[in-house]
């Protein structure tokens, strides 16, 4: 008697927005093949698995390499890099970009955290290194770094967001430029060190102080004024990044991390916290991070990273090979909590599909999300839009702009305006795969 075996039948997913959007449930199920998977037979299916005997490549007859004391990529990921603007360290701010199309996870590796700094990257001694806590306090304090290596510590992960990231769309045309260019200002990170709360409970604060004013150890002698109510919440004293010591770009050997306030006010190379009862009013935050608003009014001590996504891939400068279920994926995130639920649409925003959050889930900081999109082929706009669990969203290009203002130049840091940007990013997807930036 002949045995017959029934193949399981594969549910097609369940189509939830316009222009091939799937169920988020899709992306856990057997049967579901991305386009660029080899197919029955090929040299990567199962079939040809069993058909044919596994070839040995050259690296499994030989003996492998030194095993280094500090190890660094795979010499096949040397294009998984940063991208910077002041090769030369002239005198001017120097940038370098986190590549978020080519990460996943939440995680930013240290080698490519962005940077930013105003007078170069000092070379600090951290034997030399003082934290001094004085101003309106009972007992002016000064630690070392072995002093606060002796509190306890916390870890926590969260993202630190430039205030001028995402800049280049504020122009009022849309600029070719990829993910990286856009918002590679932003990176997330565990970090580890000593709350300011306890370091401001053992000066003694005095109750007639609003402010604190911190300052880093940089040629700039950069300095912001902080809320005195943050520092007595989460604000940390980091002394480790991802496990091991904050590097020299992100400001060994200490910095300042406000969980979900603007990257200039994470004071690096801290050297000097003075507790007041007024803001410094410092160039950072009386010009840089102050702009002008449509109605003429400044933009002056708003110090939050409001909720914000962008899709990493696919994006400008990528391409899709063929058509079938692709992946889309980004991260979202928001400085007042944690994310609530990530919407993606494919039609330019006519209709919307939840995506699927990826665990973990944690209060400002990096939130990926995925969703599984079947494209046919056909030119498509690809978005993301963001909730909090505040109820707060991302708002649509139309409203930010009319609120914040747009400029007919591609925006700095001294332009008109640069700050906060935290509307929609949209991808075009052309027919023959190629994606651009477009506005829509």
């Amino acid at each position: 008697m002949t045995s017959h075996r029934t193949q399981p039948t594969v549910q097609e997913p369940e189509i939830v927005a316009g222009n091939g959007l799937l169920h988020r449930r899709a992306l856990l199920r057997r049967g579901l093949t991305l386009a660029g998977a080899m197919g029955a037979g090929g040299a990567g299916s199962l079939t040809g698995a069993a058909a044919e005997p596994l070839a040995d490549p050259p690296w499994t007859h030989e003996i492998g390499g030194i095993i280094p004391p500090y190890q660094v990529a795979s010499r096949f990921e040397k294009n998984v890099v940063r991208s910077t603007d002041n090769p030369r360290n002239e005198p001017r701010n120097s940038r370098a970009r986190t590549p978020h199309h080519l990460l996943k996870g939440i995680i930013t590796p240290n080698g490519l955290h962005f940077t930013i700094c105003h007078g170069g990257v000092p070379d600090i001694d951290p034997a030399q290194h003082k934290l001094v806590i004085h101003g309106l306090v009972k007992r002016p304090l000064v630690f070392t770094l072995d002093a606060l290596e002796r509190y306890p510590m916390v870890s926590r992960i969260g993202f630190v967001e430039c205030g001028g990231n995402s800049a280049p769309l504020f122009s009022n045309e849309p600029l070719q430029e990829s993910v990286q260019a856009i918002h590679g200002l932003a990176s997330c990170s565990e970090w580890t060190g000593v709350p300011l709360a306890a370091l401001l409970e053992e000066a003694g604060v005095d109750l007639k102080a609003k402010w604190m004013i911190a300052e880093g150890a940089d040629s700039p002698r950069l300095s912001r004024s902080v809320p005195l109510s943050k520092g007595l919440d989460d604000a940390m004293v980091a002394l480790y990044q991802n496990g091991e010591r904050i590097q020299p770009g992100q400001g060994y050997p200490m910095r300042l991390w406000l969980p979900g306030f603007e990257g200039n006010m994470n004071v690096k190379y801290l050297r000097r916290i003075k507790i007041a009862n007024e803001p410094q009013l410092s160039y950072y935050e009386a010009r840089t991070y102050s702009q002008i608003l449509p109605n003429g009014q400044a933009y002056r001590f708003y110090f939050l990273q409001e909720v914000k996504s962008f899709i990493s891939s696919p994006s400008h400068g990528q391409a899709l090979k063929e058509p079938g279920v692709h992946e889309i994926t980004g991260v979202a995130y928001s400085g007042t909590g944690r994310i609530a639920k990530v919407m993606v649409s494919a039609d330019g925003g006519q209709s919307w599909g939840l995506a699927a959050l990826q665990d973990p889930v944690l209060p400002k900081a990096f939130t990926r999300f995925r969703m599984p999109w079947r494209w046919n082929g056909g030119p498509a706009v690809l978005q993301s839009r963001a909730w909090d669990e505040g109820g707060n969203v991302q708002p649509l290009r139309e409203a930010f702009v009319a609120q914040r203002g747009q400029t007919s130049k591609p925006p700095s840091v001294l332009a008109f305006p640069s700050q906060h940007f935290n509307s929609i990013t949209s991808w075009a997807v052309g027919a023959n795969g190629e994606v651009k930036h477009v506005y829509a």
